[in-house]
């Protein structure tokens, strides 16, 4: 499809339904209300550059929300799973307070961990749009098994810090108007999902776990495979950040992600809500942080470490709703 065909047809939907007096406004403030569905969400509040010359943003044509920062000579590099993309920014200011050697100087990302593997891969390179750079990271922040894999393999070094927990929610816009009530829901025949990809998506095992606890396999497979074959199931490309993209721009009517992003949604206005999934047919994720084995910046890794782990990283976590990991006895 051509590109304005595309713009067009997304306009029609992001506005289809909308009350009459919406329809009416005049076309600069339909354009705002449309770009406001856009990430980045957080007005460029999730960069540590301090020096930010020319200020240019405008979504969607220009936008790069998973990459934070300035690559001017940075001295750390963190790849972060997009789980908690929206704490990232506090997170790292609380850094620089605490470390302020550091201040200025954080570039971060906050893509899937498949693709951060990729680009690992890579040498650290990564092309978007019509850029490309290279930036070899410092620290991997993931689930926790999969980090202890990486440590035995030796792409990370230990140790491996555990630092919050969360669990899974399903993600609906905020007047439900599907009147999803659970997980079982999800199998329904027309109902349309927005999926973590299972390619690169971490996330996508613990939500077909959690599908398999709420109804067999039979529901499992249903909404990770008959819908997705049908096309009713849309699978992500980037992580999370999608799904209430997509939630509000009317081309689907649920999703399941982690409990703290619709929590985020939520506070931001954004006409985004969620659907407790009961404690037995949840799955909870851990996550951690570690060095990587060629870290370029070794002392302001073990820095993040430390920090990471500590009372003031978890109180900005603890607001959207993570909890402390807590070891098995």
């Amino acid at each position: 499809m051509p590109r304005l065909p595309l713009v067009l047809c997304l306009v029609t939907i992001s506005f289809a339904g909308q009350p009459a007096a919406v329809a009416q406004t005049a076309p600069a403030d339909r354009l705002k209300a449309l770009e406001a569905i856009y990430p980045p969400w957080q007005g460029g509040r999730n960069t540590d550059a301090i020096q930010r010359g020319l200020e240019f943003t405008v979504p969607p044509a220009d936008v790069l929300a998973d990459f934070h920062g300035s690559l001017d000579r940075p001295e750390l590099v963190l790849y972060a799973s997009g789980n908690y993309f929206f704490a990232m920014g506090p997170l790292v200011t609380a850094f620089g307070d605490a470390y302020p050697q550091y201040r200025g100087r954080v570039f971060y990302e906050t893509l899937p961990p498949g693709l951060l593997l990729k680009q690992m891969d890579a040498g650290g390179t990564i092309t978007s749009g019509n850029m490309t750079w290279t930036v070899k990271p410092d620290i991997y922040l993931a689930e926790l098994a999969a980090s202890n894999d990486l440590v035995q393999s030796g792409r990370l070094a230990a140790p491996v810090v555990t630092f919050a927990t969360n669990d899974l929610t399903i993600m609906v816009p905020a007047t439900n108007p599907a009147r999803i009530g659970g997980l079982a829901d999800l199998g329904r025949s027309g109902l349309a999902l927005a999926m973590p990809n299972p390619e690169f998506e971490g996330v996508a095992r613990q939500i077909r776990a959690s599908l398999v606890k709420a109804g067999g396999e039979a529901l499992a497979e249903m909404v990770y495979g008959k819908k997705v074959r049908d096309g009713e199931t849309v699978l992500t490309r980037i992580h999370h950040r999608q799904t209430p993209l997509f939630l509000m721009q009317r081309l689907v009517e649920a999703g399941v992600t982690w409990k703290s992003e619709a929590i985020f949604q939520e506070e931001i206005s954004n006409p985004i809500g969620h659907v407790d999934i009961p404690a037995e047919f949840n799955t909870t994720a851990n996550y951690s942080a570690a060095m990587v084995a060629d870290a370029p910046h070794p002392a302001a890794a073990r820095a993040w470490l430390n920090f990471i782990g500590s009372d003031r990283a978890f109180k900005i976590l603890e607001h959207y709703g993570f909890r402390r990991f807590a070891p098995t006895p």
